[in-house]
């Protein structure tokens, strides 16, 4: 057996394919993945994962929702053969799971109450988190949510951690938050007919003077290196002919949100 930590091919996909299922972690989130009225997975990840599968001979998508903060663990465990939750790319989740390219790029946005009293993002030279930290705010964001490290690296020292973005919402509807921070999308879902918040417009978040993409895609584990592989030709064949975008407007993605990055820009 391989020590721990050591990318190998693996023959999971096989197995998959002989079996006809595949398990996808998802975290529950509208509109990145969930779990519809009709019991069926839902969401962006998922969508594109039912077409993938299904070109790789697997007909059966069975999700697995956990928590968010959850979905690395569990895929190491086992209890699901990949994340399907439009995990973002960065350093320290790249050592711990094998990522495929990226299959969307998004900006950041906040909830705030309506009218956004404390006119935050307005100011285009102006980091929001920056701004919230200078003021002394109250931002409140989702459990192991990248927008976690942009906000403490911004300074921001009232920062609290909640389960998703219907939590964020009552928060800020509640007035203890000033905001909830979360990806573009995420935040123009949660806000859809409810007159009593609204979303600022979106911005690129930095994190130590840098961009922090917002690029997420599927993981896989270290030792299905041949799983990736396949997975990852198949993405980029739905990129190329411009199905990948077909696939996820329904969800509320745009041309803005294709990307050709890789998960060599984003995993050093």
């Amino acid at each position: 057996m391989a020590a721990e930590g050591t990318v190998e091919g693996g023959d999971l996909l096989e197995r998959l394919k002989d079996s006809g299922t595949v398990k996808i972690g998802i975290a529950s989130e509208i509109p990145f993945g969930y779990i519809n009225d009709e019991g069926e997975p839902d969401g962006q990840a998922p969508a594109i994962a039912k077409v993938i599968f299904r070109e790789l001979g697997i007909e059966n998508v069975i999700p697995v929702p956990v928590e968010f903060s959850a979905l690395i663990p569990g895929l190491k465990a086992q209890l699901f053969d990949v994340v399907s939750a439009g995990m973002f790319l960065n350093p320290d989740r790249c050592a711990q799971v094998l990522f495929a390219d990226p299959d969307y790029l998004m900006l950041d946005s906040l909830i705030v109450p309506a009218g956004n009293p404390e006119g935050l993002g307005t100011d285009p030279d102006m980091d929001p988190y920056r701004q919230i930290a200078e003021q002394g705010l109250r931002l409140a964001t989702g459990q192991a949510y990248a927008e976690i490290a942009y906000a403490e690296d911004a300074g921001i020292s009232n920062l609290l951690i909640l389960p998703d973005q219907v939590a964020g919402l009552e928060a800020v509807q509640q007035g203890r938050v000033d905001a909830f921070a979360g990806t573009n999308v995420t935040v123009k879902t949660a806000v859809e007919g409810n007159n009593r918040v609204e979303a600022t417009e979106p911005f690129q978040p930095t994190l130590a003077g840098e961009p922090a993409y917002g690029a997420g895609g599927f993981a896989f584990r270290l030792s299905e290196q041949n799983f990736r592989d396949a997975f990852n030709e198949e993405l980029h064949k739905l990129k190329d002919s411009g199905e990948l975008l077909e696939i996820v407007a329904p969800y509320g993605f745009t041309e803005a949100e294709m990307t050709d990055m890789t998960r060599e820009d984003l995993c050093p």
